[in-house]
């Protein structure tokens, strides 16, 4: 009321204080929009009167606050420290409450922060200017976002809290900024001797010592941040600091940290390297190539592997193709034992660059060595050998990526499979006489069966077959599986003839009583042949001299299976091979049932092989065993059948008296 009669009265005198006061008596009385009115009519005054604008300003920061304007109010409080600092102190603590004093500080303290940071708020330098702008709106849009300013809210800050250390960072920063270097270090020292260990005043110092040149201070500094294990004070630090100020900070500590590497590898020396490091990546922006490397293979050292994969990613990410990142992704999870992931990033880098990637491949430790070539070979012979079985895929690109690998593995380690290996890619590709000259000069003139088979694979067009015949038969009883594959090289034409000849050779060599070498020829042609069933009944045959009814059973198995527009009389043979292993396998029933059935089909042939072998007498006793069995558990007609078969290969007495109690047993019912 007081203000208002005053403003009635025809003197004009105080007429800007009485507004400014009128306003903040509304502010308290919760009359917002009054309060705003007054404080607007006082700055866009065209002679404003400075204690009454500062009164004014602070006036309208505070509104501002309520609205959620924090950026606003800040620029409204530069604008009246700018004018007069202490008016705007004087302002503060008579004017304003002291329970809004507390959070009005703190948004004037992050507002400066983010001013210094560069960080822009949608539409911010035009909110609330749009209207006529007179000299002072106009000063307050151009000066938003100055240094200068922050320093005079800052210095506003340590006037009305000189214990606080955030308002003495932000006044550092601001220094900095405005290039007063010398007097940011010395405002930041004085915090420092207050509290020792405080990170994000270390940080600023030790930036600032780098700058000047004093690099033993800068290092002495940062291990002190290292120490407080608080890094992150260095991201809203990273924001303020001048852009060759941080390539400084990057390059030191990327230099410090392999410095450190180059001394003692011990756990502690890794982890202050690694600290470095990462100071390194915040200064570069998130994002160093080659100190995100280093970075992984420390903590790949520390046994930190999926912490080493972050990293290793965050490269791939930015560039795909680096080969320093899969190589080592690959090394981790190897040493994670995850033989896929690990071949695959491998493989990839192998593709890129192999030539970056074999030295790292043999730096590794010889058992580590092993594995990876392990695995890559695995891998390599799995993919090839899909790709000859299945000749109508696209296979370019794959066959490409095989030979990249093959090659790689001939110059990590000299094995032989690995020459194999890349021999076999070499003639899937078609390169035939590169094939032949590779092994020529890895294997000389004492090569091994497995490269012998395939010199006769790759000279079969001018070698007589049955020639290449023998270096195949040695690779037959060594390896089937490595046969068959060889064999997708060998042309429908030549198979058959390779068979033919396999065949007659082992023929010859059975009749001499040379088994084991016989059986060699025997699974040459069964392989070539596609699983012939002449050839797979030799080969058990010569199975079966050998003892190895196993193998034997399994050939007869799909003769048998394969039984179709075969006379009975093949099929009653091929029945009793099969009876007669089965026996040997103490498999009773089994046998049992496949000679009734030999007997069904052609009992003359069945029951001239029976007397043989395994002779008359002795199956009869396995059909009475087994009769007796099927008895005893009431299967009657079970018992008949095979009883009634039994005493068709030899009347025994045994037979014929099982035979009587049937009929008793079952005198109630027809068992025929």
């Amino acid at each position: 009321d007081i203000c208002e009669r005053l403003l009635a009265a025809e003197q004009n005198t105080y007429h800007n204080t009485l507004l400014a006061l009128r306003g903040f008596c509304s502010l308290h009385a919760q009359d917002h929009h009054g309060a705003l009115q007054d404080f607007q009519r006082v700055i866009e005054h065209d002679s404003p009167h400075p204690n009454s604008c500062v009164k004014a300003l602070c006036g309208r920061g505070l509104i501002r606050i309520s609205g959620g304007s924090n950026y606003l109010t800040a620029l409204d409080y530069i604008t009246a420290c700018h004018l007069k600092l202490d008016e705007t102190i004087f302002t503060i603590k008579s004017y304003v409450p002291w329970n809004q004093r507390g959070l009005l500080l703190k948004v004037l303290q992050e507002e400066g922060q983010v001013m210094l940071q560069k960080k822009r708020y949608p539409g911010g330098s035009s909110v609330s200017f749009q209207k006529k702008q007179t000299g002072l709106c106009t000063f307050l849009t151009l000066k938003s976002r100055d240094a200068p300013g922050v320093f005079q809210l800052a210095s506003l800050l340590v006037e009305l809290d000189s214990s606080d250390e955030a308002s003495r960072i932000l006044c550092a920063d601001a220094l900095y900024q405005m290039g007063r270097g010398e007097e940011a270090h010395r405002l930041l020292a004085l915090a420092l001797s207050r509290n020792p260990q405080r990170a994000p005043v270390l940080a600023r110092l030790a930036l600032l010592q780098l700058k000047r040149g004093f690099v033993y201070d800068g290092n002495q500094l940062l291990k002190r941040v290292i120490r407080t294990g608080d890094s992150s004070c260095l991201l809203p630090i990273l924001d303020i600091f001048q852009d060759e100020d941080r390539k400084l900070l990057q390059s030191h500590c990327r230099w410090r940290a392999l410095a450190i590497l180059k001394g003692k590898q011990e756990g502690a020396a890794i982890k202050e390297a690694i600290a470095h490091l990462s100071f390194a990546i915040l200064a570069a922006g998130g994002y160093a190539e080659d100190c995100l490397l280093t970075r992984a293979r420390c903590y790949g050292r520390l046994g930190q592997m999926k912490t080493a994969i972050f990293d290793f990613n965050a490269v791939l990410k930015e560039d795909p193709k680096n080969v320093q990142a899969l190589s080592g992704r690959g090394f981790v999870h190897l040493a994670l034992r995850q033989q896929k992931e690990a071949v695959q990033d491998l493989i990839s880098a192998l593709k890129v660059e192999a030539g970056a990637v074999i030295p790292a491949i043999l730096s590794l430790k010889p058992e580590a060595q092993g594995l990876v070539t392990g695995w890559l070979l695995q891998h390599g012979r799995a993919a090839l050998t899909e790709l000859v079985a299945t000749k109508d895929l696209p296979r370019e690109e794959t066959l490409g990526d095989l030979l990249t690998m093959a090659k790689a593995l001939t110059k990590i380690r000299k094995a032989a499979q690995h020459h194999i290996f890349y021999t076999d890619v070499l003639m899937a590709n078609g390169r035939h006489q590169e094939a032949l000259k590779h092994l020529q000069e890895a294997f000389g003139h004492c090569p091994e069966d497995f490269a012998k088979a395939r010199l006769a694979v790759l000279q079969l067009q001018s070698a007589n077959v049955a020639e290449a015949a023998a270096p195949l038969s040695a690779l037959a009883s060594r390896d089937e599986k490595d046969l068959a594959f060889l064999l997708n090289f060998v042309d429908t034409k030549q198979q058959h003839h390779l068979a033919q000849a396999a065949a007659q050779e082992g023929k010859v060599l059975m009749k001499d009583h040379h088994y084991e070498k016989a059986l060699g020829y025997h699974s040459l042609a069964v392989l070539a042949s596609r699983d012939s069933p002449r050839y797979l009944r030799r080969r058990a045959a010569c199975l079966m001299h050998l003892k190895k009814y196993e193998r034997a059973l399994k050939d007869m198995e799909k003769v048998i299976q394969g039984h179709g527009c075969n006379s009975p009389k093949t099929r009653a043979g091929d029945h009793c091979c099969q009876g007669f292993l089965l026996l040997a396998l103490a498999e009773e029933e089994a046998a049992v049932q496949h000679y009734v059935e030999a007997l069904q089909l052609d009992e003359p042939l069945a029951l001239g092989t029976i007397t043989d072998c395994p002779g008359r007498e002795t199956l009869t006793k396995t059909f009475h065993k087994v009769a007796q069995n099927n008895f005893e558990k009431q299967r009657y007609e079970e018992a008949w059948k095979i009883t009634d078969y039994g005493l068709k290969i030899d009347k025994s007495s045994e037979l014929q008296r099982l035979k009587a109690r049937l009929k008793r047993e079952a005198s109630s019912c027809s068992i025929h």
